[in-house]
């Protein structure tokens, strides 16, 4: 014990040695707050294990500086400094305004030869200091016309300054007050903001406004946790975090402003190197969550301020790329991020003691912030009058597209016409046998026409004629009759020539109807089909044909039916036999199925028009090889089938793949094709409450999988 007090002593009287070399901080006014950081003297203690009795005896240098500046270290710090009161206030107040300090203790030379220690920090539970306030307050107990020395000794992982003040307590609270006030504005400010773009997410489900909405917590967040208002109020006793909030804080801070700069912008559209750049950004964040877990605390302060220096140039570089396409949102970002940037080169001026510690550079951060934060909700606000104006413009222009297609439409029935009124004119200068030949094949172009509406009969068509090469012989004895049914059935193509032409599409088609039963059509055919039995072996390949045809579109069958999907999926391959390339191989890969209930003629269109499609792809392709189409069918459960079309062709894109069975929506050239196939398809499908999915990336070929019901439900089929 006497050792120990003869120690101290000597660590009393070397204070009073050194401190003459140091100027003492005099309070004489107690309506003044003073700040004392150039009154200081600072030792920096690499070792992290001196002692106060160890310290005392060495060199410490003067502070300069109104607020000394630590700069970010692993070192532990100590600061010296007396104070010599001469105003009547016994019980001062000393403020270490840097409530991010992890460790800070306050040695008290006491005049007996002694001290007296007052340990704070982060490391400890909130609720153990003395003043219920997040920065370091430590009472002083000097009487009148007396001189006290301290010793601070500090440790923290990040940036570390000392803004100390020296006061009593009515003038420090005062500017605390004043502080809070402030603070309190400012988080009134970005909560109103995350509320408001939050209701707008909930209005429109625009994912960017609820990013936007976690990069305004994580703002809000980290000004508060800087200040140390999240260890005050949010949480008190977990120590843990109150020690690692300034890097956790400032990582979320980074992602979810990396997320928010790339959907605003629309990087990946608008610039996708940026886009990716955006991601690395996001990236590093990331990582620097493995030295903040790991302890290494002052390596994760480095390098989240490196990745935050470079993430923010990135940002305004990506800016001005997107603005200078035209991008007007992209102007309000760099605007307002231009702002932020400003405030926290203040900011980092300020911790570089370039700046003077004043409330312009201690309230500039959350300025600046909330500047940022209230132009770009003003940013987004803006996007939902694009949204609208777009919107606008997309249906103007899906309405003139309509009208185009409605006169391409015409004109190409007025086409159709005419070649159906040419073909009519030859056949009848033409044989018998050759007239019932062109019969069935209008027969099988009406059936399409009225099954399709679409631009691939001309394709069908043209393939079938292709397939009659050969004269076929007729019975001549039968020529009277044949011209007799063939006038009645001339008569009727007649009334759907002019269908539509000046009159009501539906009193001509019930015109139609009643001559159908005049005739008897269906006595008609049969009479017709008794006549043809007669021609000769060459009209077989003929015969096969319009079997086909007949199997493909079923107009006999416009109720629902139980039929064999496998037979509906052969009649098309022989429709599209002719236009399926030689080096294009057709798989079919065939699982047992049981007969569904359909409309058979419907599904058929479906077949036809994927298999068309996948066709098509494969003759885009600009280098062929060995191609295939592979048709997959399977029961996938007792109560669903389901049938896969793949192709090897070109394939599609996401974009291109959202938009597929959009009414008029064509990737062909003008004129190559109306847009309506995948639109039918889908319609179909829905009517058989079913599904389709599409499978596809570019230059992998494309799949569609169609999903039926056995039944369709709510509807009574009829056996087939």
């Amino acid at each position: 014990m006497p050792v120990r007090f003869i120690l101290l002593l000597l660590i009393s009287l070397f204070w009073r040695s050194a401190a003459s070399a140091s100027e003492p901080v005099v309070f004489a006014d107690r309506d003044r707050l003073m700040q004392i950081g150039e009154y200081m003297e600072l030792y920096t203690d690499k070792t992290n294990s001196l002692t106060l009795e160890q310290v005392a005896g060495l060199a410490f240098s003067p502070s300069t500086q109104k607020v000394p500046n630590l700069q970010i270290s692993p070192n532990t710090h100590w600061a010296r400094f007396s104070i010599t009161n001469t105003s009547d206030v016994t019980k001062l107040l000393l403020e270490v305004e840097y409530p991010i300090i992890d460790d800070i203790t306050l040695f008290e030379i006491l005049p007996g030869g002694g001290h007296k220690a007052t340990r704070l920090g982060e490391f400890q539970s909130y609720y153990k200091r003395p003043y219920d306030h997040q920065n370091y307050i430590f009472p002083l107990a000097i009487p009148k016309g007396e001189t006290r020395s301290f010793y601070l000794k500090i440790r923290a992982g990040e940036q570390l300054q000392l803004p100390v003040y020296l006061g009593s307590e009515n003038r420090l609270n005062a500017k605390n007050t004043e502080r809070n006030f402030i603070m309190g504005l400012y988080i009134g400010i970005i909560l109103v903001m995350a509320l408001y773009n939050l209701f707008i997410f909930i209005t429109i489900r625009d994912w960017s406004y609820l990013i936007y909405v976690s990069y305004i917590i994580c703002v809000g967040l980290t000004q508060a946790s800087q200040q140390g208002y999240t260890f005050r109020f949010l949480w008190p006793e977990n120590t843990w975090l109150a020690m690692h909030d300034t890097v956790l804080i400032p990582i979320l801070n980074g992602i979810t402003a990396a997320l928010f700069i790339s959907s605003f912008l629309h990087a990946r559209e608008k610039y996708k190197l940026g886009y990716h750049m955006l991601n690395a950004v996001i990236v590093l964040y990331l990582l620097n969550l493995i030295p903040m877990f790991m302890d290494r605390y002052f390596v994760a302060q480095i390098w989240v301020q490196l990745v935050a220096l470079s993430g923010s140039v990135i940002a305004i570089f990506v800016g001005v790329k997107v603005s200078n396409k035209g991008f007007l949102p992209a102007r309000f970002f760099l605007v307002a991020w231009g702002i932020f940037l400003s405030s926290v080169c203040i900011f980092v001026l300020r911790n570089f003691n370039v700046l003077p510690y004043n409330d312009f550079t201690y309230y500039a951060l959350q300025v600046g912030s909330a500047a940022e934060v209230t132009l770009l909700s003003f940013a987004l606000a803006n996007k939902i009058n694009i949204y609208r104006k777009e919107k606008e413009e997309s249906q103007a222009h899906a309405l003139r597209v309509s009208q185009e297609n409605e006169q391409l439409v015409r004109e190409q029935n007025a086409i159709l016409e005419a070649k159906v009124q040419e073909r009519t004119e030859a056949l009848q200068s033409s044989n018998k046998e050759l007239n019932k030949a062109l019969s069935g094949l209008k027969e099988a172009q009406t059936q399409l026409v009225e099954a399709e509406k679409m631009a691939s009969l001309g394709q069908l068509t043209a393939g079938i004629a292709h397939e009659i090469n050969n004269p076929i012989n007729f019975v001549t004895s039968n020529i009277k009759p044949l011209k007799l049914d063939f006038e009645d059935i001339r008569n009727l193509l007649r009334r759907y020539d002019t269908l539509g032409q000046g009159g009501n599409v539906q009193e001509q088609l019930a015109d139609i109807e009643r001559y159908k039963q005049e005739i008897d059509i269906d006595y008609v055919h049969s009479e017709i089909d008794t006549l043809i039995k007669g021609i000769e072996d060459g009209a077989n390949r003929t015969a096969e044909i319009v079997k086909g045809l007949r199997t493909f579109s079923r107009l006999d069958e416009s109720d629902l039916k139980i039929v064999d999907i496998h037979e509906g999926l052969n009649s098309t391959m022989v429709l599209l036999r002719n236009t399926t390339p030689q080096h294009v191989k057709i798989i079919r890969d065939y699982g047992e199925l049981p007969k569904i209930e359909c409309y058979a003629g419907k599904l058929n269109q479906v077949f036809l028009n994927i298999l068309n499609n996948a066709l098509n792809a494969i003759k885009m392709k600009p280098e062929q090889g060995d191609e295939s189409i592979t048709i997959t069918t399977r029961q996938v459960d007792n109560k669903t089938v389901s049938i896969s079309i793949k192709d090897s062709g070109i394939g599609m894109t996401e974009k291109v793949k959202e938009k597929i069975f959009e009414p008029f929506f064509t990737t062909k050239d003008v004129g190559e094709g109306t847009g309506l196939g995948l639109s039918i398809v889908f319609s179909i499908i829905e009517k058989h409450h079913g599904k389709v999915v599409v499978e596809s990336a570019p230059g992998k070929g494309a799949e569609f999988i169609i999903y039926l019901p056995l039944n369709v439900p709510g509807v009574q089929s009829h056996s087939s």
